[in-house]
């Protein structure tokens, strides 16, 4: 028997890159997954590989910083499978400038996805979380729910160029402390995984031009230097930087059984780099 069969697994963010290699991870290993992005074509691409692999999929489309997206998130998924096992906050993404240059709606911006969307998910969860939780006892049951947040190495050790997007980050890191705390008595394992260099379309090489990401109505600057590449690859130990499969890897190890006695832990997916 796959180690999450039966399981719902809800991963924000999960039409590309990162959020799609984590719920495919899950699903090869028997959840059902509630998806999300921004974009409707990205949601269905990830429900079609799911469903090749045996597995079922729902969507619910839209900006995750939206004030009823968290509402609508969670109604999607218990509508469509009737209960909740894994949340995983993947949704975010960088939006650089240095201190003098930073806009009020960047910074804004970054606390949004990064910090008051997953909070707006998991209280929206709380009703079903803690009825499962005192039901499952009162019958003599024992389930282990599962919560990963989805850090940054700039949030563990800061970057320059990054305040905003590594205060999202940070911010992350106190939520998950204090959600395995006050989840605890629910049976819910609450963790982060802190990612390192990642190869994905935030972080290509840029070329002459910019590469600009359409973030919902906002255009976003995308991309990395060669040489800083380069430069971050050459200090990873393990000498090249990560696969969106290593990021889901590392999400997946805070999902099994295994980690059920683990909880309030932030783990670095990084290669061995520490900035």
């Amino acid at each position: 028997m796959k180690k999450l069969e039966g399981k719902v697994a809800y991963v924000t963010g999960s039409g590309r890159g990162i959020g799609q290699a984590i719920a495919l991870k899950l699903a090869a290993d028997g959840a059902r997954l509630v998806l999300n992005d921004i974009d409707e074509a990205p949601a269905k691409e990830t429900i079609a590989k799911i469903e090749a692999l045996g597995s079922k999929a729902v969507a619910c489309v839209g900006d995750v910083t939206a004030p009823d997206f968290g509402t609508r998130y969670i109604k999607t998924g218990l509508d469509a499978f009737g209960r909740i096992d894994i949340i995983v906050n993947n949704a975010g993404y960088p939006w650089d400038s240095v201190l003098q240059k930073v806009t009020d709606e960047q910074w804004y911006a970054m606390l949004d996805v990064h910090a008051t969307a997953p909070m707006r998910i998991l209280r929206a969860a709380t009703d079903f979380i803690r009825d499962a939780a005192k039901k499952e006892r009162e019958a003599g049951q024992a389930f282990n729910r599962k919560v990963v947040f989805i850090s940054s190495i700039g949030g563990v050790c800061g970057n320059a160029g990054q305040i905003a997007y590594a205060a999202g980050k940070t911010a992350i890191i106190g939520m998950t402390k204090t959600m395995a705390k006050e989840w605890g008595r629910f049976g819910v394992n609450v963790n982060c995984v802190a990612f390192g260099f990642i190869q994905t379309r935030m972080t290509q090489p840029l070329g002459d031009q910019a590469i600009v990401s359409k973030i919902g109505s906002r255009e976003v600057k995308m991309g990395i230097k060669p040489e800083m590449i380069a430069a971050m690859t050459a200090t990873i130990p393990l000498g090249r930087p990560g696969t969106p499969e290593d990021a889901a890897n590392a999400v997946y190890l805070f999902c099994i059984p295994e980690s059920d006695y683990i909880s309030g832990e932030v783990m670095l997916a990084s290669g061995g780099l520490v900035i």
